[in-house]
């Protein structure tokens, strides 16, 4: 994997259908303490677990992180 998981989520961004993914891009970017450096896993899910009040669900960040596996391979 060669982007961290930020840059790659932010492609979403701006997306002219609003999926839940986009709209967990949109929040990320605008949330400057979650670890954009990050490839791991563990990492940004406790870092969202714990501090994040705008992704309804994980199961969101599950779906973008198998994306983010399947197409950085």
């Amino acid at each position: 994997m060669s982007k961290s998981f930020y840059h790659y989520l932010v492609n979403y961004r701006h997306a002219i259908i609003k999926t839940d993914i986009s709209r967990f891009a949109n929040a990320a970017y605008e949330d400057h303490s979650f670890p954009k450096q990050s490839k791991s896993y563990h990492e940004i899910s406790n870092y969202l677990e714990l501090n994040v009040h705008y992704l309804p669900s994980m199961t969101i960040f599950d779906e973008a992180w198998d994306l983010y596996i399947r197409d950085e391979q």
